[in-house]
């Protein structure tokens, strides 16, 4: 009896570790590709800021922004349903269900894609002339309008390549593939000195395209496209949209979040706030790269833990999950709390109003990364239902504390708006993780890099103390690597976790095996 209960335990823990492995490996492609399209898109911003002016910029945003809602809308959530249904049934061996699911998502994704396209190229003019009083913006939003479709495929897609846990495809067409066609395409019409708005959208376009090409050809080797139809399969719909149907509309609550802010800080403000706040909320997203490495990599993990009932992988998934998170966040955190004059110095001396609210909104990201993946969880167990109540709540919470709080505070008091969101939707997702699978994210572990953290932001509170730093980037960048490699240090003295020397002996003997492989 003893036997067999140390089989099946170490059985259980080699089950752990795979999905360990595989989480962390999804998460290091995914951020990689995160960070090359951040690097990207700023090389991208500056280019086409420069080239077409403030005016015709402002021009390709609005047209690039209204196809991001457009395909959003006719997306339906299918994009998730992707990742949790395919992950299940190719985890089960069931080939019928995984062609049937594909079949839905693309079957119906592709023919909303085209009405919403449809939709949005017949209102071109009306939304341009009586909505942004801007008789330019037509031309581009029915350019933009013809992408809508292949922008709708393109995410379907990148769902099932997730589900199929190929967090490399996903990265590779989304990330790479998508940015280096813009960056080649906008050096060449740049070259040709032909670029304007419509030659930005049209290199927009194109790189969307060849993303949606790059992921068909990938996922080819799971889908077989050519025999697809004739194969078996089985559609689920019921049961894909019962699932679908609750995140498509906490993705369309996330989006009119996204713009909030925004909306009441110049009804009631000046536009000034509004640049400011849009600053401080871009380099806050620099510290959730990971922590979206993560939920997106251990999306199609969970949902076969579950599916299979293994609660001990689950559990160990969890805690994991939830330490890196944390850990990764806190060099972020450190950094823009120690110096945030500096940081905002880079985009103008104007831009230093925004320091409180780049710390207030750096402890919410640190509060986010700290409950780590309880809404992913939350997600691929099937409480679809419950994700739409939270999504709920936190836009009560941002309506009802922004209306208040931004006409008294401006800048600051949005930045606390989102703070209080934060934190209590995500106290509350534990909360719930817990009543529903009777899981909890924390550990011994996480007591290491809190404790670097604290001695890390003690030692940079000396450092300002004794040098100040205010607006001094070179300073600053001084500080923040000592500061940063203080933390790092510790976290490696105080000693690793088993996952995490797991996970760092695989990278270690894949690099060995790759240097070996070179010589």
């Amino acid at each position: 009896m003893t036997r067999l209960h140390d089989d099946h335990g170490a059985a259980a823990r080699r089950s752990a570790d795979r999905s360990i492995l595989e989480t962390a490996k999804g998460a290091g492609f995914l951020a990689g590709g995160s960070f090359f399209e951040l690097g990207c898109r700023f090389v991208m911003a500056f280019l086409l800021a420069r080239t077409l002016g403030a005016s015709g910029y402002g021009l390709y945003t609005l047209a690039v922004s209204a196809a991001a809602l457009f395909f959003g809308i006719s997306l339906l959530g299918l994009d998730d349903a992707m990742v949790r249904y395919v992950a299940m049934l190719s985890g089960r061996k069931d080939e019928p269900g995984v062609r049937g699911t594909i079949q839905v998502g693309l079957g119906i994704a592709f023919p909303a894609g085209i009405a919403m396209g449809a939709l949005l190229y017949f209102a071109a003019e009306p939304i341009a002339d009586g909505i942004f009083h801007e008789p330019r913006l037509a031309q581009l939003l029915q350019l933009v309008a013809v992408v809508v479709p292949f922008l709708t495929v393109s995410n379907v897609l990148a769902g099932a390549a997730r589900g199929f846990r190929r967090m490399d495809y996903y990265a590779l067409s989304e990330n790479v593939v998508q940015s280096l066609v813009r960056l080649v395409l906008l050096g060449l019409f740049l070259l040709l000195g032909g670029l304007n708005t419509v030659g930005a959208v049209v290199i927009f376009g194109i790189s969307d395209i060849a993303s949606t090409v790059t992921l068909t050809l990938l996922l080819n080797k799971y889908v077989h496209w050519r025999a697809l139809h004739r194969l078996e399969s089985r559609r689920d719909f019921k049961e894909i949209f019962n699932f679908a149907f609750p995140l498509w509309v906490s993705g369309l609550l996330r989006q009119f979040r996204s713009y909030l802010a925004a909306l009441i800080l110049g009804a009631s403000g000046t536009a000034a706030n509004v640049g400011v706040f849009a600053v401080v909320t871009n380099i806050n997203t620099l510290a959730h790269v990971c922590l979206l490495s993560i939920y997106v990599a251990v999306r199609p993990t969970l949902a076969q833990l579950h599916d299979r009932g293994d609660r001990h992988g689950l559990g160990e998934v969890y805690v994991a999950a939830t330490r890196w998170s944390l850990a990764l966040n806190i060099p972020f955190f450190l950094v823009t709390v120690l110096y945030p004059d500096a940081i905002l110095s880079v985009f103008g001396h104007a831009f230093a109003a925004g320091a409180s609210a780049l710390i207030i909104l750096s402890v919410a990201e640190l509060v986010n990364a700290g409950t780590g993946i309880c809404g992913p969880i939350i997600d691929m167990t099937g409480h679809t239902k419950l994700k739409l109540v939270n999504s709920l709540i936190w836009t009560v919470l941002v309506v009802g504390s922004s209306a208040v709080m931004i006409p008294a505070w401006g800048v600051v008091g949005a930045a606390i708006a989102a703070f209080l969101a934060v934190v209590v939707v995500n106290v509350l997702c534990v909360i719930e993780v817990w009543f529903l699978e009777h899981l909890q994210p924390f550990d011994r572990t996480f007591v290491k890099p809190i404790v670097a953290g604290t001695i890390a932001f003690v030692v940079g509170l000396l450092m300002t103390t004794w040098i100040p730093v205010g607006e001094d980037l070179g300073v600053a960048i001084v500080q923040a690597l000592v500061v940063t490699g203080v933390y790092a240090g510790l976290v490696v003295l105080f000693g690793l976790a088993d996952s995490d020397r797991l996970v760092l002996g695989r990278i270690g003997r894949k690099a060995t095996s790759a240097f070996s492989g070179a010589r």
